[in-house]
């Protein structure tokens, strides 16, 4: 398991970085392979807040806490992850393949609707802004099925889920819907 502490805004001590590994040590027995742990640790005014981002078995979990206590944000995240690893490893263990019918409930079309008369001059006639990247980001482009990437978006705290879908082999976006339930995003060819 490699597993990198970072500290930032603070000093990392022995015995927090031994702590830290004693609490993952737990969480490793729940996988085949770990591949890798990323823990990031700052402190923000009176804010002590832990980070905690697991690949394993090509899943990714990610988990964040924060309190007032270093140590408490630590326990807080550790528990949080052991938590989000026995809900995944529990969705598991119960899979069932989708039935025909469930999968043509997935089945999403991409409406673009024509531009009227007058729309299209409005558009080039609106003034260009210039756009900056902030941030780029490399994701590793595992092909799942839609079971395994609803399973997968769960797990990490993020507004989407890009994948290769393991029955079309296109990129599909995942999302997460007002009303609880998702939607999926499928290029048209």
């Amino acid at each position: 398991m490699n597993v990198t502490i970072t500290g930032r805004h603070m000093e990392l001590t022995d015995a927090l970085k031994s702590y830290i590994e004693s609490g993952l040590r737990k969480i490793r027995a729940h996988f085949d392979k770990v591949i890798d742990v990323d823990v990031i640790l700052s402190v923000e005014k009176h804010r002590h807040i832990a980070e905690i981002n697991l690949h394993a078995n090509g899943v990714r979990i990610h988990s964040r806490e924060e309190s007032s206590d270093m140590y408490a944000s630590v326990d807080a995240v550790l528990e949080k992850l052991t938590r989000q690893v026995r809900k995944y490893k529990d969705r598991i263990n119960r899979h069932q393949p989708l039935t025909d019918r469930e999968l043509k409930m997935y089945q999403h079309a991409i409406v673009v609707p024509e531009p009227v008369n007058g729309d299209q001059h409005a558009e080039a006639a609106a003034p260009e802004t210039q756009h900056r990247v902030i941030q780029r980001e490399k994701l590793p482009m595992k092909p799942m099925t839609l079971d395994e990437a609803i399973l997968q978006f769960e797990l990490v705290e993020e507004p989407f889920l890009v994948f290769t879908n393991a029955e079309t082999s296109q990129v599909n976006v995942l999302y997460a819907r007002g009303d609880g339930s998702y939607g999926l995003i499928e290029p048209e060819f």
